[in-house]
């Protein structure tokens, strides 16, 4: 029985693809300019733990507020502090009690997009706390951090421009 001759399968029909229509992307969650009636002077940052809003003020009469995420119950704090340092993707170091709780943490985690403290760090007086960006978006507005002032990477990063080293810090 002789072979029957092969002969090569038309090509399918090239998929008709439809264009998916444009989306209109959310405008960036930047700070937001609003009245501030506080009596601090200007470049003074106010955080109201609260409201969890941490306000930049003007001193015109407003102040540029931003949402943030704030301590833990048991993690807050209220108090003066001022800027003592300014990092750009800062390297986290877990505390000890951190690392008691959560075993599995490492001793450093170097700074870049996989870090907790996000893009930018402005470091508190000399104490462990910071106002800082996060990896965790959904956690801004609610209490979740351990005790420092979590913002959006983009929020963070705009604020840390117009903050020097040595700014007052007034947590309510």
């Amino acid at each position: 029985m002789a072979a029957l001759p092969i002969e090569p399968l038309p090509a399918p029909p090239a998929p008709r693809l439809t264009p998916a229509p444009p989306v209109a992307l959310p405008a960036l969650r930047r700070g937001k300019v609003v009245g501030y009636p506080g009596a601090q002077g200007a470049g003074t940052i106010v955080v109201d733990t609260a409201a969890r809003l941490l306000y930049l003020v003007r001193g015109d009469g407003t102040a540029v507020r931003y949402r943030v995420a704030v301590g833990r119950p048991g993690t807050t704090w209220k108090g003066v502090q001022t800027v003592t340092a300014k990092q750009e993707w800062p390297q986290w170091t877990p505390t000890p009690e951190m690392r008691r709780s959560r075993p599995g943490l490492p001793r450093t985690v170097a700074g870049g997009p996989r870090n907790p403290l996000g893009a930018r760090a402005l470091y508190l007086g000399s104490t462990l706390y910071r106002i800082h960006g996060t990896t965790d978006p959904d956690s801004i507005g609610r209490a979740a951090s351990a005790g420092c002032f979590r913002m959006l990477n983009e929020d963070v990063i705009e604020l840390y421009r117009f903050v020097p080293v040595g700014t007052k810090v007034e947590v309510i």
